[in-house]
C-alpha cells in the first residue's frame, strides 16, 4: 500500500492514475488466461465515509493521521469497478474499507459510518451478486457496538465476512480487550480480513516516510504475533483470518516467532506442525498478495504457510489488478499453485462465487 498512490487516488485518480490505466491496458492480453481471478483485497468508499474524511483531511484524530487528500475525489461506482475488473481479468472482488477505517474517537460517528459503509457495500453486492462480496466493517474499538454490527452484517446483510484493522490504539488483535468480538466471530466461523494501519506508537518515526513503506507491514506482523503469543489463535480456531500484503514482515520473522531455534528452524519448517502450535496457526491463516507480488515475499510466504493459503489481492484502486496478475507469474509458482492463488484458494472461503 503506497502512501503517495493513495493520495493520488483520493485526489481523483489524476495524471498518475490515468497513466496506470494505460499501463493496465497494455497488460490486458497477458491476463486473459486468468480471467476468473478473485480479488480479496479490493477497496470501496461510500459517500458518507468520503464526507467524514474530507472534514478531517490531514489532521490527527484519535491518534491517527488522516492524511488523505480529497478535494477532487471521484465517487466510487460499482460500474467503474466492474469495468476495471473486466478489463484486467478479475471475475469477483471482496469489497472492504481501507485505512484509517471509521474510528476517529467518537463512538456515535463510528457507528454511523460503519452502518453507512456496510449498507452501501451490501447494496453493491445485491446488485452484482456474482461480481462482489462484502467484508463488513466493524465499529471497533467499541465492543458492544461491534457485537451489534456483527449481528446486522451477517443476519441482515448476509455479509461474506468482516474487515478489521491490525490494531486499534496500541492494542493488537490478540489483546483480551477484543475477546468478546472475536469470540462471536469464532462462534460464527467467520472470515476476518485484516487490513494494516500504523499504530499511534509508531507514527512519523521517520520524517517524510509514509506508513505504507514500513509500518503497515510491521503492524501486520505484530498482530499475527499477538495472536500466536497469547494463544488467542487457538481460542479463535474457527476464524478464517486473511492477512494483507503477504503477511507483512512475518515470513522473515518466523525464527523469532518461536517456530524453531537456529539449528532446527529449517527442519521444523519441513515437518508437519503439532496441532495448535505457532506454525500450525501460521499455516491455517490466509494471506493476500496485495503489493507483494515479488519472488522474495511470495517464496518466503510459500515456505512458511504453503501456496494453498495465499489468495489474490491487489489493494485496488491503489494497486493495479493486471500488474498483480502479471507479477504473480514471476514468483515461482507452478501452474496448479498459480490457479490456487488466482481463484481456488479463495473459493474455499467463498464457495458462493463458484460459476
Amino acid at each position: 500500500m503506497n502512501h503517495s498512490s493513495r493520495r493520488r487516488f483520493l485526489a481523483g485518480l489524476g495524471t498518475a492514475g490515468a497513466a496506470a490505466i494505460i499501463a493496465n491496458r497494455g497488460l490486458r492480453g497477458q491476463t486473459t488466461p486468468n480471467a476468473r481471478a478473485i480479488d480479496c483485497h479490493h477497496h470501496f468508499v461510500s459517500p458518507g465515509w468520503i464526507k467524514a474524511l474530507t472534514a478531517k483531511e490531514n489532521r490527527k484524530v484519535a491518534g491517527y493521521t488522516t492524511w488523505f487528500a480529497l478535494p477532487q475525489l471521484r465517487p466510487y461506482t460499482p460500474a467503474k469497478d466492474i469495468e476495471d475488473m473486466d478489463r484486467d481479468g478479475v471475475a469477483a472482488s471482496m469489497l472492504s474499507c481501507t485505512t484509517p477505517g471509521v474510528w476517529f474517537g467518537d463512538p456515535e460517528e463510528t457507528r454511523g459510518l460503519a452502518r453507512e459503509m456496510n449498507d452501501f457495500g451490501a447494496r453493491t453486492v445485491s446488485d452484482h451478486k456474482t461480481r462482489f462480496g462484502l467484508f463488513a466493517i466493524l465499529p471497533l474499538p467499541t465492543i458492544d457496538d461491534s457485537l451489534r454490527e456483527i449481528e446486522y452484517a451477517f443476519d441482515t446483510l448476509k455479509a461474506d465476512g468482516v474487515g478489521i484493522l491490525s490494531s486499534y490504539g496500541n492494542h493488537w488483535l490478540g489483546d483480551p480487550i477484543f475477546r468478546p468480538v472475536l469470540d462471536e466471530l469464532n462462534r460464527r466461523n467467520a472470515v476476518v480480513y485484516v487490513h494494516p494501519t500504523d499504530a499511534p506508537c509508531c507514527q512519523e518515526l521517520m520524517p517524510g516516510v509514509g506508513p505504507g513503506t514500513v509500518e503497515y507491514n510491521t503492524d501486520t506482523a505484530r498482530t499475527i504475533f499477538s495472536l500466536l503469543g497469547t494463544n488467542a489463535a487457538t481460542r479463535y480456531n474457527n476464524i478464517r483470518f486473511i492477512f494483507s500484503h503477504g503477511g507483512g514482515t512475518m515470513p522473515s520473522l518466523v525464527e523469532r516467532f518461536g517456530i524453531g531455534q537456529p539449528d532446527n528452524i529449517n527442519q521444523n519448517l519441513r515437518a508437519t506442525p503439532e496441532p495448535n502450535s505457532r506454525l500450525y496457526h501460521l499455516r491455517r491463516f490466509y494471506y493476500d498478495t496485495a503489493q507483494s507480488t515479488n519472488v522474495v515475499q511470495m517464496q518466503g510466504l510459500k515456505t512458511v504457510a504453503g501456496a494453498g493459503q495465499i489468495v489474490y489481492g491487489t489493494d485496488y484502486p491503489f494497486g493495479s489488478l493486471a500488474k498483480h496478475l502479471a507479477g504473480l507469474r514471476e514468483c515461482g509458482f507452478n501452474a496448479s499453485e498459480l490457479e490456487g492463488v488466482h481463484r481456488e484458494n479463495a473459493l474455499k472461503l467463498f464457495p458462493r462465487l463458484k460459476s
